[in-house]
């Protein structure tokens, strides 16, 4: 019985029941979700360190039944207290917060990761009080423009919540393959 071949991104040959060859970053191995979580909706992006591989923005519900959950690296923006009163939206969105973080739990039998946004921002601009458009000027600088739709770049189509789920993204995948900062090279 002969076993059709396919190719992994980096050229190397694999057969037809693996999805990666295992011995590079451009193996599906190294995809991190990063996920910007809301009260009826939520974004996340797929990134693998260098593109955006998949992103949008799903009502909880369709969400919860993605194939996102069977990912091993899945980060989320979570919820910190600064002291000020908080309305009902911001439970909801913990209630969120737990749901996903039980839908990873069954799928890929691992822990999602909470990830603080005063964190990212820090990561990403070196300073916890960046706003949104630094956030994404940072990302930008790193990743490369949005483009065109005739000449797109590696951001194009990033939208609205799907900045703040792409920066969760680049920090997990930072903070899981070894990269200390935004500025300089890749990562070795």
């Amino acid at each position: 019985m002969s076993r059709e071949i396919h190719y992994c991104r980096c050229g190397q040959s694999i057969f037809h029941d693996m999805t990666e060859c295992g011995d590079c970053d451009k193996s599906t191995g190294s995809v991190v979700i990063g996920i910007d979580p809301g009260t009826e909706q939520s974004a996340f992006v797929m990134f693998d360190g260098e593109i955006v591989m998949d992103h949008g923005i799903w009502p909880n519900a369709e969400l919860a039944l993605h194939a996102i959950w069977g990912q091993p690296r899945i980060f989320c923006e979570m919820i910190a207290s600064y002291g000020m009163a908080v309305g009902a939206s911001v439970f909801e969105t913990c209630v969120w917060i737990g749901r996903f973080m039980e839908y990873a739990r069954q799928d890929s039998g691992r822990d999602l990761q909470r990830v603080f946004r005063k964190d990212v921002k820090l990561h990403l601009c070196q300073s916890p009080r960046a706003k949104d458009g630094n956030v994404r000027q940072a990302l930008i600088d790193r990743l490369g423009p949005q483009g065109t739709k005739k000449d797109q770049g590696p951001t194009y189509g990033i939208k609205s919540h799907e900045w703040a789920a792409l920066a969760v993204a680049v920090y997990g995948w930072d903070k899981t393959f070894g990269r200390t900062t935004n500025n300089g090279g890749p990562p070795a």
